[in-house]
């Protein structure tokens, strides 16, 4: 008898600010290059990929492009079911299952956690096939190294006559430290890693039983699903009605038959900068240190600096994290304060607390190199194929400079090719399109010169990705839908394929 086939669906929110300032709201930590300079989220879609190759994640609307590229990173493939707004794990559960076979053996695993051995992960897994097969929630527990306060624990009881699973006699919050060592002493303890396997159809009845409201607003989601190419957006309304909880409170905590199979490799969820300090080996004086960092005469000191050189001299127990437009400096016991932090900063309106300098679009990025008063200065990169929005600029003029590739540049009704060490001017009220025909990736820097430079500033006449319905900055700063503008593009240009629903 062959092996059940395993359906891995990958849940994919965060905020984004326990691991500022390389994690922030526009790119949660799931995303950013962590390990390898390859993210969280790559590294998950690998590991699973040995189970099955074919992955659904539930992501929000705004980070599906992060979520699919990742996917072409890590060659896989499958949907990404879109939530409108985030509503914790038990929603994101009850819609996956839902549009899922009612048979179909769901695994579920959050994006953002380290788990370096694959293929003791894939077996541990399987494990627990047959008492998911029997009707029963099973979740998984990492075999603890120390007492953690900041992890949720599972007891284990006797054995489920499945495989290795064992009962669930009950779950244990985020314990104090006394707490937490005397779990840790009992030896039937485990972590709560938040991963589980169960057929959609026992997902579903438990939520029916434990949960009927949520399960409810989700069949609304789902029955009313718009399906557009790999991307599956849950209806809004309903969706938006859903009332947000950890399927742990949800369900779990309430649920009869609820088994767990122990984990006895390395797990970590990656939630403070501490966290991600003891995936780096440490030197003799306890220093960890990644990409560019050096140390000297420093103790205990945690440097990420992917980006350029940075030095520790005399630290001690010191977290130092470097990006292009923000330094951390904290002392290691306030790791897990850093969202605070984020609030700070958002309260004194820098957008630094949650956008970062280079920016993912679904064509490319772009990262805002220089700007002062009138101009700002951009470094494109454009993805064979990729093809910005036809659009235009009320405010500002824009010249672009090609130093890497081929560029097929839509200036008004003229379309022509620009080279490397080429330019084309953009004069500010012109209809224009930067496009990739390569097969390499393309660079541009881009002059923005003007009275206004915000991203707003933009009417899209004809857009690959779905965004036509961005907004129109007008003259005296008052906004309104670009389908509402009384401009159109001349006849003469070629507006390409007819905008999706899909940005």
């Amino acid at each position: 008898m062959n092996d059940p086939t395993i359906h891995p669906v990958l849940l994919c929110g965060g905020s984004g600010t326990r691991l500022w300032p390389l994690s922030r709201k526009a790119l949660p930590k799931q995303f950013a290059p962590l390990i390898g300079n390859k993210s969280l989220l790559q590294l998950t879609l690998e590991r699973l990929s040995a189970l099955n190759r074919t992955i659904t994640c539930v992501a929000s609307e705004d980070h599906r492009f992060l979520v699919r590229e990742a996917m072409e990173n890590a060659r896989t493939e499958g949907r990404q079911i879109l939530e409108p707004m985030p509503r914790n794990t038990a929603a994101a559960m009850a819609a996956a299952a839902l549009l899922a076979e009612p048979d179909d053996l769901l695994l579920f695993a959050p994006a953002d956690h380290h788990i370096p051995d694959a293929a003791l992960f894939a077996a541990t897994v399987r494990e627990g096939v047959d008492a998911a097969l029997a009707g029963r929630i099973v979740t998984f527990g990492v075999a603890p190294s120390f007492p953690s306060t900041a992890y949720g624990y599972i007891e284990a009881a006797g054995p489920t006559g499945h495989g290795e699973s064992r009962v669930v006699a009950r779950f244990v919050e985020k314990p104090t430290a006394s707490v937490a060592e005397s779990l840790i002493l009992h030896g039937g303890y485990c972590w709560n890693a938040g991963i589980f396997l169960v057929q959609a159809r026992t997902l579903v009845a438990a939520l029916r039983t434990h949960a009927p409201d949520i399960l409810a607003a989700c069949e609304r989601a789902a029955a009313a699903v718009s399906v557009d190419g790999s991307f599956l957006r849950l209806d809004r309304e309903a969706f938006e009605g859903c009332r947000g909880e950890s399927i742990d409170y949800a369900v779990l905590e309430k649920h009869a038959g609820v088994a767990v199979v122990r984990f006895e490799g390395t797990w970590s969820d990656v939630g403070s900068w501490n966290a991600v300090a003891l995936l780096h080996p440490a030197d003799d004086a306890g220093n960890r240190l990644s990409g560019m960092a050096s140390a000297l005469r420093s103790r205990n000191t945690f440097v990420h600096a992917p980006h350029r050189p940075v030095v520790a001299l005399g630290t001690e127990d010191l977290i130092i994290v470097d990006t292009p437009d923000a330094v951390l400096v904290a002392g290691a016991g306030c790791a897990e304060q850093v969202a605070d932090v984020v609030r700070m900063l958002s309260l004194e309106g820098k957008a630094v607390a949650t956008e970062h300098r280079r920016v993912v679009r679904p064509w490319g990025a772009y990262d805002s190199v220089d700007m002062g008063e009138r101009f700002q200065v951009k470094r494109l990169t454009v993805k064979p194929g990729g093809k910005l929005s036809l659009q235009m600029h009320h405010h500002r003029a824009e010249h672009w400079i090609v130093v890497k590739g081929t560029a097929r540049a839509t200036r008004g009704g003229e379309v022509q090719l620009v080279r490397e060490n080429e330019s084309i001017y953009l004069p500010s009220g012109t209809i224009h399109r930067l496009e990739n025909p390569g097969k390499t990736m393309l660079e541009v820097i881009e002059v923005q010169t003007g009275g206004y430079l915000g991203e707003d500033d933009i009417v899209r006449f004809d857009d690959t990705y779905g965004r036509c319905a961005a907004i129109e900055l007008r003259g005296g700063g008052a906004e309104r839908p670009a389908a509402q503008s009384m401009v159109s593009p001349p006849p003469a240009v070629e507006t390409g394929i007819a905008a999706t629903a899909s940005a």
